[in-house]
């Protein structure tokens, strides 16, 4: 079982509990030992795993970029250039082809999402078992090093885009046009204004909520596997292992690719006066 003496339940629970940090009922604010403690900390404890390993992949993303925009040449380019600009031109014909009004926030966002996304769900390639040891050796009994298989990550993520279809649905359409966009929709008649504002604030609300879920789910699920298959004796986890990593490298792309242009529609359908 990976080296490990715990049962295959516990090697289990163990590779799916964050490092959570918050104010316990009995120990005051300390690190949770177990997921019954992290759960009786209740809703304000903080994962300092996800937060730790998003914040260092943002830093990556900005550095990497800051570094080829640095060094950047028109003559013959770079391997690192070239794979920057790559990455720059497939988001930016997205955002054309998707995106239909002008915004200048779009496009940095979008190129933020997609990297920052992918370089987190890269995480995942890392073998289950090597960031629990390493981190064991340190005195951290627990960890979990893909920012993305954690719920909290990926809705404060799609919390920021649904901050920003607000934004911008009041700003471009100002607040009575809002009002009225959701209340007149899809039914342009004042007796059903009630029905419309429920459906549309329903409809409103469950962007968010799917877009975090999707990629938190796809994640989870990815991560389930790969210590499902850890479990295994070594010579049937390596078999197993590499062809499902490399399959798994499309998953990561995909549901960063996917993550984005879901942003990027919201925000044009914001910007869309109806």
């Amino acid at each position: 079982m990976a080296g490990s003496n715990l049962t295959t339940t516990e090697y289990i629970q163990h590779h799916l509990q964050n490092l959570t940090f918050g104010l316990h009922p009995d120990n005051g604010w300390s690190i949770a030992k177990t997921a019954a403690q992290a759960e009786e900390m209740g809703f304000w404890a903080i994962h300092l795993d996800t937060m730790g390993w998003s914040i260092a992949m943002g830093v990556l993303f900005i550095w990497l970029f800051h570094k080829v925009g640095k060094v950047a040449t028109t003559g013959v380019p770079g391997k690192l250039q070239c794979a920057i600009e790559m990455v720059f031109e497939f988001v930016e014909n997205t955002v054309r082809g998707t995106f239909s009004h002008k915004n200048s926030l779009v496009g940095p966002m979008a190129l933020t999402l997609f990297v920052w996304i992918f370089l987190m769900n890269l995480l995942k390639l890392v073998p289950v078992d090597i960031g629990p040891m390493l981190f064991a050796k340190l005195g951290v009994d627990t960890m979990k090093i893909v920012p993305t298989t954690d719920p909290n990550g990926t809705l404060g993520m799609a919390l920021g885009v649904f901050i920003l279809i607000l934004f911008y649905s009041v700003k471009v359409k100002g607040p009575g046009g809002f009002a009225k966009e959701l209340s007149f929709t899809p039914f342009n008649h004042w007796s059903l204004i009630p029905f419309n504002l429920v459906m549309e604030i329903i409809g409103l609300l469950v962007k968010p909520v799917s877009l975090g879920l999707r990629l938190f789910g796809n994640m989870f699920a990815g991560e389930v596997i790969f210590i499902l298959i850890a479990l295994l004796p070594f010579w049937v986890s390596w078999t197993l292992n590499v062809p499902w990593a490399i399959f798994h490298i499309l998953i990561i792309t995909l549901q960063a690719y996917i993550f984005m242009v879901l942003a990027v529609v919201y925000l044009n359908s914001a910007h869309e006066q109806h």
